[in-house]
């Protein structure tokens, strides 16, 4: 395994001016330029993504219910309980907060995380999230979906959860990509800050680079040691039109996109992000402002 100390990176990254992008520029020089706020919405809100995507056929995950009301949390139930799997989801939520995967077991009972769950403890999660708990205090929606079954691609990395890819774009041109691992110490989500891996990618070729768990590089999944670098990414093409089809539909010039790829049905948007994480930078070994002074002539 190569292991290469992320303090060590950047100290070189620095003498060899990588343009590492600080928050504060890209949200002066990216965000509050390209994105005017009366438009977060339809990123920032699940539902009304999903709808806009709906609108223009562009494939996400099904939407079994949306339940806005305390009071209708139980009689949606019955009518959605028949599924085998689901993820329920905070509508304006962020960072993988408050999202809950369940699955039933052998015997038909609700599991999530490894442990069974009752109906009484998913009826109380579904209300906190009505609550305000993952949306800052606001009133909240809870978005109930299809749950993914990863392409056989991730499970050659990591078995668990469901890793995405993030696809950053500017005026519709995709500039930088990674794609998101969870490991052991993020409880199946593939979230960088909840303890994801990020991993680099070369767009050109559509292969995985460098693994980066915030701490340090790697060639290998740090907790199974499977090979990363150099993989194929499945689907590369279809993962880079799709992401411009939601450029050109989304009143926002600066986005991030999450995709990931079922088994069966091939990419599937997940999410629409109007400020996309600078990690992206730490995974791919590079800085954004030097690619995007290719691309407009960024800080010129």
């Amino acid at each position: 395994m190569i292991v290469i100390k992320f303090k060590d990176w950047l100290r070189r990254s620095f003498t060899n001016d990588f343009d590492v992008l600080g928050i504060n520029e890209r949200n002066v020089s990216l965000i509050y330029t390209n994105n005017k706020r009366k438009y977060y919405k339809f990123a920032d809100d699940k539902v009304l993504a999903k709808k806009k995507l709906d609108t223009h056929n562009i494939p996400n995950a099904t939407t079994y219910a949306v339940v806005e009301l305390m009071g209708d949390i139980q009689k949606t139930w019955k009518k959605i309980k028949h599924h085998q799997a689901m993820a329920i989801k905070p509508a304006n939520g962020s960072g993988g907060g408050g999202i809950k995967i369940l699955k039933k077991n052998a015997l038909g009972a609700w599991m999530s995380s490894g442990k069974q769950i009752s109906e009484k403890e998913i009826f109380l999660h579904m209300g906190s999230i009505i609550m305000g708990r993952y949306s800052l205090g606001s009133n909240d929606r809870v978005l109930i979906e299809e749950c993914i079954t990863p392409h056989r691609f991730f499970a050659e990395i990591y078995p668990a959860g469901v890793p995405d890819f993030r696809v950053i774009l500017l005026k519709g041109k995709p500039i930088m990509s990674m794609l998101r691992v969870p490991t052991d110490r993020s409880d199946g989500k593939a979230n960088l800050h909840q303890g994801g891996l990020g991993i680099g990618v070369d767009m050109e070729q559509g292969k995985l680079t460098h693994a980066y768990d915030g701490k340090a590089y790697y060639d290998v999944h740090p907790d199974n040691s499977k090979p990363i670098k150099g993989k194929d990414i499945p689907y590369w093409k279809e993962i880079l039109e799709i992401s411009i089809k939601v450029a050109e539909c989304f009143p926002l010039h600066y986005i991030g996109v999450d995709i990931v790829i079922d088994k069966v049905q091939g990419p599937l948007i997940m999410e629409v992000n109007v400020r996309p994480g600078l990690g992206i930078q730490m995974a791919n070994k590079n800085g954004m402002k030097k690619i995007l002074k290719k691309v407009q002539g960024f800080m010129e």
